[in-house]
């Protein structure tokens, strides 16, 4: 099983010797604060008494509320989500997200169960969380993760409102809940274009380490692995930008040719047979790691922990690895295409924009008006004066039709996504930064340091370290 907070101090350790802060900082910056343990009795499809296991790991409390997802799978265990936990703190830090970082994990296959049972699970561990000051809007707010989705999170929050009528703030007990319940649009995409926008930033800095990858996605050779909510929708964008899907890979199989996949085909033959092996392509692997070592330009392992490793780093073939998963390369491995001279994007940086739409959503909640009501009216009105300043001085017309199309102020999702986007980009560029400015090895090097060093000053401006 990986060890995700091994992997965590590996890399923390590795960053922090390049810092000037005190090691007794170092320490708490590092160290996962709480975590809790839970067992709790839910009746299951059969009329049974099941005990469920389940987590909630608060990694660092200089930020409050905590954030994090919460994952149902049978391979959730404390490490993993104290490894979960302390990456989210240290991707909010890079995003300037002020929150830190939390995660959970339930012992259930999702996938297999039924709804109802689901939602009892869903439904008592709200309950148990709540009962030990576990979760709250100003405490710890979780969202989806795998396994999870706007189901589960409608769940926890109708449950907490329940449990809590006297909170005006209820719906900011969690994130990524649907739209007509208080969620955000953009929200169920934002980790996919998150990885989008830190492709580009990468691909369009001048400077950067890597070579042989030019500026725009415009012919990119790419290798998605995994077809959840992060792969799918960061395929769909990549191809939309003009990149050519090359390779996707899922727990059934794989499946390459090299001029190209359809990304919807492929999406609707997984929902129809629930995986890709019999998806007509110009190779199908049964065993889908192969997936990883085929030809590319941008390889993206947006699936789970550890699918890059010692054993199969020497056979990557991409230009460009782009982490959208959470730790999905082995230190080892990243070693491995270190010295190969094959760039990594981490995906502590790039799997960040999730946590940046949920700060989004939160922020509503908080505010109980959505961002375009408040500017909508006011950039109608500005840009129906520059339209009839623009007549007057051409003494050309402006067709009612267009006329209404470019006065027509910006949509929630528009505002959402457009601070995604810089979001990423200024990230990106903070870290890129850092790491010239030390001479840092690379990107993940850089990354961590620059969280770590911000959530230390946080520490020392709160007084508990000179």
């Amino acid at each position: 099983m990986a060890d995700l907070y091994a992997d965590f101090v590996r890399y923390f350790d590795s960053a922090a010797a390049y810092s000037d802060l005190d090691p007794g900082l170092l320490r708490q910056v590092k160290a996962c604060n709480n975590i809790y343990r839970m067992h709790f009795p839910v009746e299951n499809e059969h009329g049974q008494v099941e005990v469920i296991e389940a987590y909630r790991a608060q990694h660092s409390h200089h930020r409050l509320p905590t954030k994090g997802g919460i994952r149902y799978s049978t391979m959730v265990d404390a490490d993993e989500v104290m490894g979960l936990a302390s990456l989210m703190t240290f991707k909010c830090a890079l995003v300037e997200v002020p929150f830190g970082g939390a995660k959970g994990g339930v012992c259930i296959d999702a996938h297999t169960r039924p709804a109802e049972f689901v939602e009892r699970v869903t439904r008592r561990l709200t309950v148990e969380l709540s009962s030990r000051n576990f979760i709250g809007p100003s405490v710890d707010v979780p969202a989806p993760d795998y396994g999870t989705g706007t189901r589960e999170m409608a769940w926890i929050a109708d449950t907490y409102r329940t449990l809590h009528p006297e909170d005006l703030n209820h719906w900011a007990c969690v994130t990524g809940k649907p739209v007509s319940l208080h969620g955000i649009p953009g929200r169920t995409e934002a980790t996919g274009l998150g990885v989008l926008h830190g492709i580009r930033a990468y691909l369009d800095d001048e400077d950067r380490p890597g070579e042989g990858l030019s500026r725009g996605f415009d012919g990119k050779r790419v290798i998605v692995q995994g077809l959840g909510n992060v792969g799918r929708n960061a395929a769909r964008a990549l191809q939309e930008q003009g990149a050519l899907i090359v390779g996707i890979g899922e727990f059934d199989a794989g499946i390459y040719d090299p001029n190209g996949l359809d990304v919807e085909a492929a999406e609707a033959h997984h929902r129809e047979h629930r995986g890709l092996k019999d998806f007509p392509a110009a190779q199908v692997f049964a065993n889908n790691a192969e997936i990883l070592e085929q030809p590319c330009d941008i390889l993206i392992p947006a699936a789970l922990e550890h699918q890059i490793t010692r054993g199969n780093a020497p056979q990557i073939k991409a230009k460009l690895v782009a982490e959208a998963a959470n730790g999905p390369s082995t230190p080892r491995a990243d070693v491995i295409l270190r010295d190969r001279g094959i760039d990594v994007i981490p995906d502590l940086f790039l799997n960040a924009g999730g946590v940046t739409v949920s700060y989004f959503e939160w922020i509503k909640n908080l505010s109980h008006v959505s961002f375009d009501r408040m500017l909508r009216g006011t950039e109608r009105m500005q840009s129906e004066r520059l339209i009839s300043a623009f007549e007057q001085y051409t003494g050309v017309p402006i067709e009612p039709r267009l006329r209404r199309q470019l006065a027509e102020g910006p949509s929630e999702r528009d505002i959402v996504l457009s601070a995604l986007e810089t979001s990423m980009q200024d990230a990106y560029a903070n870290v890129a930064q850092l790491m010239r400015q030390r001479d840092l090895p690379d990107l993940r090097t850089a990354a961590y340091l620059a969280a770590a060093e911000s959530v230390g000053r946080s520490y020392i401006d709160l007084g508990f370290f000179p």
